[in-house]
């Protein structure tokens, strides 16, 4: 079968090419004003539109030198004044180590935020610490490839510390936050125009969530989606970017989906990234993934047909056309220029007076801490454990290999941080007597001291473990066989439970899943805080909640599998149960079996209090024209095209729900609120239950607020039929927050 090259080039990532970062204080740039030469050229009138310039530009290149921009090491092109490019650089989570990015020279750290299975940190900042990093000549690029928004379907993935969880809601809502703050742009969106403070690029497009299991890896994966689990799960993330958060990048992953290599699908890339959702930035394959498609999948039968260095060779042998490789080459100089790049000395363009103060800054170091706090879940406090007492309490042992790990606070795609506070560090600045034992020598405890470890928990007034798995257990190219904590490390946090005076404290770091159930069983644990991989400041953020100075309030991005999930194979992508089989399904919005913890759990030291305010309308009316009877075969009795109820109709109905919440408790909290809706009658269609809105609210003890939120019908009362089209069926639904719902009815 051969590729489909000319509707699918796009910029490749090889990542056996090498460059050297120039040393120079000066950030690289075209057309410089005092260069009569370059200034001569039509690509750098910055009156002219952008399109203009770029054909221009694209014109005068050779066809060897166009070929040689097709990659993510784009070397330089002296004659023209075009300096080397590296379109390779990570931040997704803050500036990370990566081709594009060195920490050698002036600037040798950058804020390090918490992990995104954590938080959904602020990513302007992010983006101004790139400008920086570039405007002093240590960058190569702003092309950052971030954010990760696959969904997180299955709880051994070992790369599901990088998204924003299991729901599809969540990371469209995460990928639009992350695009408009990395790229400088405003929430209300538009301020910038087609100006960008720096690039994001969406990944991994789609149905990416495998790496390594069993052998099995993503480089020859073919994930089987029906087209229904596209519509609803796979995809929505993906269209959410592009056309709210207007990405000016896509990277397509290395698996296949039903037979095709995501990077040669022109269905994908073509008609519905660009096509259906209105995409202009450019495309990237995932490092190598060109590569693969001849080289592991096989899909073509001779390497002109995938591999990008050899474009020349393709078009001699007209399997390519030069205009498709213009046209790749638009999209990539477009973003370039966009970016100011090309408009002479960047230092003295919009974004130039970004300099050395906003590295490491003390706002973005809050914002770091901020964000630690807000994530770190409180799954267990059995009879108010927490928060300790600052003046009871003692004496403290800290206990476990993750105790003061800097490393294991910042997961994977880190850069180095502004300043390291762990678990030890944070819980020191509180109680004096504070006792450290590692307990192993790593997270898999294959050399455990537990009677030391013991030693040191018996002669504490309180003991904390910090606990849990680090890149060792969970990273890219490694998924989870199992779901429980490693065997040894198990053991010794139930001895040293057992030997300590009073009920201890567990802190697991962890990006996926555990099943704890020991543990949340256990009368000698009394608390129970899920950290993630937290940052820079999550140690101090752990103490904070621990010591009553800050009231916990994250949320559950994913469920929590016991182990015997592990029996479904990761390989099976269907999201849907199927009893029959003995199938339980994925995520909350399908699983049908038992849980550790659920979706959206999580614990405070206050108590809310809901109430639904009285409703302005309880029916939502569907446009009368539309016939409820079958419109083609998938759509049975009662169900309702969206596409025929048509757009003026769907924002016509939407409306706000009022929520009335109240803090019960004795502390100020951030909580939030969480709006699912159910349908009254079950089919296997149709999830358990629904995300449709979030939003969180600051009270102080006592306090209440009333909080509106958007329901829209046409997005959250549909749901994709066995085609993939959206419709919605007549009937009654149920919108919950907390123990309290009420009815809403879908009629014609």
């Amino acid at each position: 079968m051969k590729l489909q090259t000319p509707s699918l080039l796009y910029l490749v990532c090889i990542t056996s090419l090498l460059f050297i970062l120039s040393k120079s204080t000066q950030p690289p740039f075209s057309c410089d004003a005092s260069d009569p030469a370059t200034k001569s050229y039509p690509f750098c009138e910055t009156t002219f539109p952008i399109t203009q310039r770029v054909r221009d530009l694209v014109s005068r290149l050779t066809l060897g030198e166009k070929i040689s921009q097709l990659v993510n090491s784009a070397p330089a092109i002296p004659r023209l004044g075009i300096p080397d490019y590296q379109w390779w650089s990570e931040a997704l989570h803050g500036l990370a180590v990566s081709r594009g990015m060195r920490f050698n020279g002036t600037i040798r750290s950058a804020t390090s935020f918490p992990q995104v299975i954590l938080t959904a940190a602020s990513f302007d900042a992010v983006g101004i610490e790139g400008r920086t990093i570039y405007n002093v000549g240590q960058a190569m690029g702003l092309t950052f490839w971030a954010p990760n928004i696959n969904i997180f379907r299955d709880p051994r993935w070992g790369r599901g510390q990088e998204t924003p969880g299991e729901d599809p809601l969540v990371p469209g809502k995460y990928a639009v936050s992350y695009v408009r703050g990395i790229q400088g742009d405003s929430f209300e969106g538009g301020k910038l125009g087609e100006n960008l403070q720096a690039s994001a690029c969406c990944k991994h497009f789609t149905a990416y969530d495998l790496d390594n299991w069993k052998g099995v890896t993503r480089y020859v994966f073919n994930a089987n989606v029906s087209l229904q689990d596209l519509a609803d799960t796979y995809q929505p993330p993906f269209q959410s970017c592009i056309e709210e958060g207007k990405a000016s990048g896509v990277m397509c992953a290395y698996n296949r989906v039903n037979g095709v290599p995501n990077c040669a699908d022109y269905n994908l890339l073509s008609k519905t990234a660009r096509g259906q959702w209105g995409f202009n930035g450019y495309i990237t394959a995932d490092c190598d993934a060109v590569a693969t498609i001849y080289e592991q999948q096989g899909y073509v039968k001779v390497p002109e047909d995938a591999a990008a260095d050899v474009l020349k060779a393709a078009v001699e042998k007209r399997k390519l056309s030069l205009s498709e490789i213009d046209r790749a080459l638009y999209n990539l100089f477009s973003i370039r220029m966009r970016l100011g790049l090309f408009n002479g000395n960047p230092v003295k363009q919009p974004f130039g007076n970004i300099g050395l103060d906003q590295i490491c800054s003390q706002e973005h170091q809050n914002l770091a801490l901020e964000a630690a706090r807000n994530g770190i879940v409180l799954l267990k406090n059995a009879k108010k454990l927490l928060p300790l007492s600052k003046t009871k309490t003692t004496s403290l042992a800290v206990i476990g290999p993750n105790a003061d790990s800097e490393q294991t606070l910042l997961g994977n795609y880190a850069g180095p941080p502004c300043k390291t506070i762990t678990p030890l560090k944070g819980l020191q600045s509180y109680v004096k007597d504070t006792r450290f034992h590692q307990g192993c020598s790593a997270v898999n405890c294959s050399s455990a001291f537990t009677d030391q470890a013991m030693n040191v928990a018996t002669g504490a007034d309180r003991v904390v473990l910090v606990m849990g798995l680090d890149q060792t257990q969970e990273r890219e190219k490694l998924d989870r066989v199992d779901l429980v904590l490693p065997p040894k490390q198990q053991n010794l946090i139930s001895a040293i439970a057992r030997a300590a005076k009073n009920p201890i404290i567990l802190v697991l770091l962890s990006g996926g899943p555990v099943d704890i159930s020991f543990a949340k069983d256990d009368p000698h644990i009394g608390s129970i805080l899920w950290a993630g991989y937290p940052g820079e400041a999550g140690g101090r953020a752990l103490a904070e909640i621990i010591f009553g100075d800050h009231n916990p309030g994250g949320r559950l991005p994913v469920t929590w599998y016991p182990q015997s999930y592990t029996n479904i194979p990761m390989t099976d992508m269907r999201m849907r149960p199927e009893p029959s089989s003995g199938y339980p399904g994925r995520t909350y919005r399908f699983y049908q079996g038992p849980k550790v913890f659920e979706f959206g759990y999580g614990l405070s030291y206050s108590n809310y209090t809901y109430e639904f305010l009285p409703v302005k309308r309880n029916k939502v009316y569907l446009h009368n024209q539309v016939s409820s009877h079958v419109v083609g075969n998938s759509n049975p009795p009662g169900y309702i095209p969206v596409s025929k109820i048509g757009t003026e109709v769907c924002d016509k109905i939407k409306h706000q729900v009022t929520v009335r919440v109240e803090n019960n408790g004795e502390m100020a909290g951030k909580h939030s609120l969480l709006l699912f809706v159910r349908p009254a009658n079950m089919s296997n269609m149709r999830p358990v239950k629904q995300l449709v809105a979030f939003q969180s609210v600051n009270l102080k003890a006592g306090e209440r607020a009333e909080i509106e939120l958007e329901l829209r019908p046409c997005e959250h009362l549909s749901l994709a039929n066995e085609d993939g089209t959206m419709v919605i069926e007549e009937g009654s639904y149920f919108l919950s927050i907390g123990d309290k719902e009420i009815e809403i009815q879908a009629v014609k």
